[in-house]
């Protein structure tokens, strides 16, 4: 059973010493997911109703919504393009948690992470709720995307992302190995390992630094709010990292970030970033492999 640790490292983080002495490890995240959704075209019984232009919008059963599709369609088409234009031209690396459905409808996006020197971490095979989904098709979704990220882009992925779980995610990514790191968590600034064995690091994940907020009722309204947020949160770790650097995880979507308003809030940050010393831009592989090096598990 999953054990819950309400202290992690409380008031005494461990120093991460991150290369050259950064402060801060800043490290995006570029979800592909675009295809892998709920549609009737791939088996489900009703559309897809989440994180899309139209909030609260309800399924249709049995039905496409062709407007939904659309709107992810955008997202493979144009967005994904957008986003590589901004980080190629300024030489920042991403991880890109990649569907593995997504990525055999689109396998150009997979060649141009690899071209580009990106991460390509595992984000299940479809871009549904894992709960409730019996554990034997589970851990044939994990096999399966294995093999289509080896084939496609050259190698396995050594990092696993699957965002809705089931109870028994954790323990069939485990069962299946060949991963550095796991990030189905958000409770804490810095990477850790589990206590039960054998030793599992865990690298956390945000949906505060997320552009997902751009599609919920509370959300950011424009591309100053993304921006002014991602800022704010630089800023404060940037501040503690005088003493106690963390990272920040920054997740993105090209069906949301992709588009033209909102790109130009991810170009701000990057250009704002790049006005900073002492900042290790990386990929989440990356700071898996210092953790490794310089905090290994004592299990």
């Amino acid at each position: 059973m999953q054990q819950r640790d309400l202290i992690g490292y409380g008031s005494s983080p461990p120093h991460p010493r991150w290369p050259d002495e950064a402060r801060i490890a800043v490290q995006f995240v570029l979800n592909i997911e675009e295809g892998a959704e709920s549609n009737i075209l791939n088996g489900d019984n009703e559309s897809e109703v989440y994180l899309h232009e139209l909030p609260g919008r309800p399924a249709r059963i049995g039905e496409r919504d062709f407007s939904v599709e659309s709107m992810y369609e955008y997202g493979a088409r144009a967005g994904v393009w957008r986003i590589f234009r901004l980080f190629a031209e300024r030489k920042l690396p991403l991880t890109a948690f990649v569907v593995g459905q997504a990525l055999e409808l689109n396998p150009d996006i997979g060649k141009a992470l690899v071209d580009g020197g990106h991460e390509i971490a595992g984000h299940g095979y479809r871009w549904i709720s894992y709960d409730g989904m019996h554990e034997d098709e589970e851990r044939e979704h994990i096999r399966r995307t294995f093999g289509i990220i080896e084939r496609i882009c050259g190698r396995s992925p050594v990092g696993w992302y699957t965002g809705r779980t089931s109870q028994n995610t954790r323990r069939l990514l485990r069962e299946h190995g060949g991963l550095l790191y796991l990030s189905d968590a958000y409770n804490d600034d810095l990477p850790y390992w589990l206590t039960d064995t054998p030793a599992q690091l865990v690298i956390p994940y945000s949906l505060v630094t997320n552009d997902m907020r751009f599609l919920q009722p509370n959300g950011f309204s424009s591309g100053e709010d993304f921006f002014r947020l991602l800022k704010d949160s630089f800023d404060l770790l940037w501040r503690e990292g005088e003493t106690a650097p963390k990272m920040m995880s920054i997740g993105l979507h090209p069906r949301i970030s992709g588009h033209p308003a909102r790109a130009m809030a991810l170009a701000r940050f990057q250009d704002y970033l790049l006005q900073h010393d002492d900042v290790w831009i990386c990929r989440r592989e990356d700071i898996a492999r210092h953790w490794l090096s310089e905090h290994p598990s004592e299990l």
